[in-house]
């Protein structure tokens, strides 16, 4: 066999037998999470992560991760950083007006490279449900179906951190002002949906197609006392409208309008039931259940 032909069979080998794994939205707080779960899962230098700013490259690649440059706007960058990638962490983007075609570039660019594998952080109960912070995850997942690339769908609750604001308000203030009314959710942290995602798209452990994740469903009432328990403090409680629910995060927890807005709606969204979610058994997939409101508050604050 000539010394070309040699160089190219083991070129063949390497990519048949490849398990080269790229996470999107490497730099944010879910990425991040998830590149640190994973780099003890798979060896570091199978792992890729795909970021936009070289100054936040630079760190990932002092840590020793792998670098490609793209973002969900431009599909030939996407194609590019995608080349020789078998298995993706798609994290949805949250541009919220742009995603539909941003996500469309991502699933296509992955198809052209003959990805055989995507988890994607999608909504609860995205394909049936009427919220709609669904109709992306909806329109994504099933781009993703037609594509024909094997997946699983991480149909993840609602982040804890999204209560921050009003969790640290309601300290300072005494008052815990929701919009949520009786509707329950299952709160958990980013770093655990990220646990999740990393072992999902680790390939050393059988994931389902569709996961839904979460903690215990519990209402924002028993959020507000269970948050009453770690602190040693008496909230008043009070259940009210949006409108009301906006202001009192723009005041106490200076938020912006549209950001204290878009949580305060987020609230009224929960209150409809949309979240109200039995999550699957995940120690049947990551060996540990999802922890007890109380620690996840505790971290929280940290």
């Amino acid at each position: 066999m000539l010394s070309f032909d040699i160089i190219l069979f083991n070129h063949l080998i390497k990519l048949l037998f490849k398990n080269t794994i790229l996470i999107t939205g490497a730099t944010g707080g879910m990425g991040n999470y998830a590149l640190e779960f994973l780099k003890k899962l798979v060896p570091q230098d199978e792992v890729f992560t795909l970021v936009r700013n070289k100054e936040k490259a630079s760190q990932l690649e002092e840590k020793g991760f792998n670098i490609r440059f793209g973002n969900y706007d431009d599909f030939e960058a996407l194609s590019k950083a995608f080349k020789d990638i078998d298995r993706l962490l798609f994290i949805s983007g949250n541009e919220v007006g742009q995603r539909q075609k941003q996500h469309k570039n991502v699933v296509e660019a992955a198809k052209a490279n003959s990805v055989s594998y995507i988890a994607y952080t999608s909504f609860g109960n995205a394909n049936i449900s009427s919220s709609p912070l669904a109709e992306d995850h909806k329109y994504t997942e099933k781009f993703i179906l037609d594509s024909g690339i094997n997946y699983t769908f991480l149909r993840n609750n609602w982040y804890l951190e999204n209560e921050y604001g009003l969790i640290t308000a309601a300290l300072k203030s005494g008052t815990f002002v929701h919009s949520g009314g009786e509707g329950k959710d299952g709160w958990a942290l980013k770093e655990e949906y990220a646990q999740i995602a990393a072992y999902a798209v680790s390939g050393k452990y059988e994931f389902p197609n569709i996961i839904e994740i979460g903690g215990n469903l519990i209402t924002y009432h028993q959020l507000a006392e269970e948050l009453e328990k770690i602190s040693g403090k008496s909230l008043e409680i009070i259940d009210t409208d949006v409108n009301t629910a906006s202001k009192f995060l723009q005041e106490n927890a200076e938020y912006p309008k549209d950001l204290a807005d878009f949580l305060a709606s987020a609230q009224e969204i929960i209150k409809s039931g949309s979240l109200d979610i039995e999550c699957d058994d995940l120690k049947k997939y990551i060996g540990n259940s999802l922890l007890p409101i109380q620690q996840s508050l505790n971290r929280l604050l940290k």
